[in-house]
């Protein structure tokens, strides 16, 4: 029978175990053998490959993180590492390749495709912003991790008098920041897709203090574009001028990745020092980080992963390549990897409207 690979790639996030398992698990009893590729299309490029059985995905389900391991490699950056990449695929004499990852890794993944190469796609992030599927694994946890340190922080921030900004991952889109500060009974939600002025928060603020309640918390997403104070007029789209100011994301440095992504970081700061100023509040800021991608994966994450891992496994023995999986409302069905990396799935505009209703 066949000989299939699995790789992970990108961010690590809840629930890549859980897939890895699931399709060593559905592949192994069809007569297939399954080789892990270790770190992501690095791994590929040096032919670094692991054996998957039974015993090596033993007691992996409850596990956070990836046992093959993740890189951020970009294989056709070089022209060189794109004819090792391609070598490698042939070498290892793989019948068929799950990649799972976001927007690059997937981005990857539809690139080989298109040249023949027998690829399936599993979407993964905890960004919850690939189009394509509904819902993607890691998304369940972090949004649980991000509520629970709200929640903690609620009790800090009351006992002093003070106000809290909690900054939470999010490149460029808000799902995080939207579901947990709802969850969590934020007073301001701070979101790439729609820029905000200090002062909305400021006011926000006031208006609690103004109802003897003198302290606050506000979520901030990663990506949440800043519009300086004293800009004129509507909030206005990302990417255009705010009054004689530009719209701007913070930036943690001047670094990129190797698909050219900045570092983002830095707005919680930003924020916290600006409500400081103007209020004279006693003002924090918190990075949530890493800590909402790590550890144990929620039951959600592990169910969603499984299913998608044994999707993943009827995709590569029935052949059909060039696919990815899906949630589409309860079911989980094939689709384009193309369609998974057309464009970023930004927030949900209904949410936004729920959420500026609630801080009014």
């Amino acid at each position: 029978m066949g000989r299939f690979g699995i790789l992970t790639g990108g961010g690590d996030a809840p629930g890549l175990n859980a897939v890895i398992r699931a399709f060593v698990r559905r592949s192994l009893p069809r007569g297939h053998s399954v080789l892990g590729i270790r770190h992501g299309w690095k791994g590929l490029l040096e032919r670094d490959t692991v054996p998957l059985d039974r015993e090596a995905i033993s007691g992996i389900l409850h596990r956070g993180g990836t046992v093959l391991g993740t890189s951020r490699t970009n294989p056709y950056k070089k022209p060189e590492d794109e004819r090792r990449l391609k070598e490698s695929f042939r070498a290892i004499g793989l019948d068929a390749l799950v990649a799972c990852g976001g927007e690059d890794t997937l981005g990857v993944a539809n690139r080989l495709a298109g040249e023949g190469f027998p690829l399936v796609g599993v979407p993964k992030t905890i960004d919850n912003d690939l189009s394509g599927t509904d819902v993607t694994f890691g998304f369940d946890t972090a949004v649980s991790i991000a509520t629970e340190a709200i929640d903690r922080l609620h009790s800090t921030a009351e006992s002093h008098d003070r106000v809290i900004v909690v900054e939470v991952m999010g490149r460029h889109a808000g799902w995080i920041a939207t579901y947990s500060g709802l969850a969590g009974g934020a007073d301001a939600i701070l979101i790439p897709e729609v820029p905000v002025r200090i002062e909305r928060v400021v006011e926000a603020i006031e208006r609690r203090r103004a109802q003897g309640k003198n302290f606050s918390i506000n979520v901030a997403a990663e990506g949440a574009l800043h519009a300086p104070a004293h800009t004129t007029d509507e909030e206005p789209r990302s990417g255009e001028s705010a009054g004689a100011a530009t719209v701007r994301s913070v930036l943690k440095d001047g670094a990129t990745d190797a698909f050219g992504h900045v570092a983002l970081g830095g707005i919680g700061e930003t924020i916290a020092s600006e409500i400081k100023k103007r209020t004279g509040i006693d003002t924090r800021s918190v990075v949530l980080g890493h800590v909402q991608r790590g550890g144990t994966p929620t039951a959600r994450d592990r169910f969603l992963g499984t299913l998608f891992g044994v999707a993943a496994a009827d995709l590569a023995h029935a052949g059909e390549f060039g696919r990815m999986t899906a949630l589409r409302g309860e079911r989980v069905v094939p689709g384009p990897v193309a369609e998974g990396v057309a464009k970023l799935k930004t927030g949900d505009p209904r949410l936004r409207e729920v959420a500026e209703s609630l801080l009014r």
